[in-house]
C-alpha cells in the first residue's frame, strides 16, 4: 500500500482511538500488568507503523494490528519465563500489587493464568474474556482454528485443575 506518512498517521491515530481500549485490555489480561500493557500495545502499533508497508489488506487493519499486540504479548511472556529460570535479584519488586477489594477467587483465577502456557492462556483470554471467535483468534495468532480450540479446552482443563483446591476450601 502506498501511503504517505501523514495519511499512515492519520490512519494509525483512527485505529488507536477505536481499538487502543480493547488492546490494553487485552495486553493487560495476557501480562497481568498495566504498564507491560501499556508498553505492548505502543511497541504494537509502532511496529505495525513501521510495516505498514507490508500490510497486504488480506485482512482487516484492526485483526492484523490484534495479531502484531498478541505477539507481542506472548514474547513478553517468553523472556519473562527465560527471565524466572535465571537466578532472582535479591528483594525483587512485585509487577502490580492484588488490590484490597479483589475477590479471592478472581487473584486464584489470575495467579493460575499465570500457570499456562503461555499460547493457551491466550487463547482463554482471548475467547473467554475478550470475546473473539476461534476464526479471529486463529488470524491473529496464526494458528489453525481447530489448534485454537484445542488450547481452549486445555485451557479450561488447566484452570479446573488449578482452581479445585481453591474451590474445595470455599465450600
Amino acid at each position: 500500500m502506498n501511503t504517505t506518512r501523514e495519511d499512515r498517521l492519520s490512519a494509525f491515530e483512527e485505529l488507536y482511538a477505536a481499538h487502543g481500549e480493547r488492546l490494553k485490555s487485552i495486553a493487560f489480561n495476557l501480562l497481568r500488568s498495566r504498564v507491560d500493557a501499556e508498553d505492548a500495545v505502543q511497541e504494537a502499533f509502532l511496529k505495525a507503523f513501521r510495516s505498514w508497508e507490508g500490510f497486504k489488506g488480506e485482512a482487516g487493519a484492526f485483526t492484523w494490528l490484534y495479531r502484531i499486540l498478541v505477539n507481542a504479548c506472548l514474547d513478553e511472556g517468553r523472556r519473562r519465563s527465560r527471565r524466572r529460570e535465571e537466578p532472582e535479584p535479591e528483594d525483587p519488586m512485585p509487577r502490580e500489587a492484588p488490590r484490597e477489594n479483589d475477590h479471592p477467587l478472581r487473584l486464584a483465577l489470575d495467579k493460575a493464568l499465570g500457570q499456562i502456557h503461555h499460547r493457551p492462556r491466550a487463547v482463554f483470554v482471548l475467547a473467554e474474556v475478550e470475546g473473539f471467535t476461534h476464526r479471529e483468534i486463529a488470524e491473529m495468532l496464526g494458528i489453525p482454528e481447530g489448534t485454537s480450540k484445542h488450547d481452549l479446552f486445555e485451557a479450561k482443563n488447566a484452570l479446573r485443575r488449578l482452581l479445585r483446591p481453591v474451590a474445595e476450601t470455599r465450600a
